[in-house]
């Protein structure tokens, strides 16, 4: 089990941080609505590795058996190193790569809610966010924040693969 989740959480760390990237490249004139959308569709197509991770375990490993718990178990070892890599790599990219990115989509945000809301609830939100404004430009929090999205897509994926994928063992006399 341990090398089936090493090698298919390396390919699905490897898979989010190369489409982090080419997302990013090729979405740098794109709305934030659209590169949201490259986001989430880059997170489920790199946890797909969680599906493969648990198929090549039941095929391969073991005699074409898993539960539904040790695939649970197996697909959230293979989110995990998804979930790390993304908020490594987002931490780097506003960090390093993009430092002025909370501010722009702060200033976005704020520009969007203003254009659909009624003054009143206009102020409510822009004091609600403005609370937290601070907390979400640490990088810290940037990391817990997008690792824990990924982690828990793949805590979906990994529910759903387990529901499919499972099988008991033959028992032959």
């Amino acid at each position: 089990m341990k090398n089936t989740v090493l090698r298919y959480g390396i390919y699905s760390a490897i898979t989010i941080s190369i489409l982090f990237l080419l997302g990013w490249l090729i979405g740098k004139n794109l709305s934030y609505a659209t590169q949201e959308i490259i986001g989430y569709t880059t997170m489920i197509v790199s946890l797909m590795f969680v599906f493969f991770g648990i198929k090549q375990y039941r095929d391969k490993e073991n005699n074409g058996a898993v539960s539904f718990g040790k695939a649970l178990i197996i697909g959230m070892l293979i989110s995990l190193f998804a979930s790390l890599a993304f908020g490594l790599i987002d931490v780097i990219y506003i960090k390093y790569i993009n430092p002025n990115f909370a501010t722009e989509y702060y200033t976005h945000i704020v520009e969007e809610m203003e254009n659909s809301l009624p003054e009143a609830e206009f102020k409510a939100k822009l004091a609600e966010i403005e609370a937290q404004k601070e907390l979400f430009s640490s990088p810290v929090m940037n990391f817990l924040l997008m690792s824990a999205t990924v982690f828990i897509i793949g805590f979906i994926i990994s529910l759903i693969s387990g529901l499919i994928l499972q099988r008991k063992p033959i028992i032959t006399d």
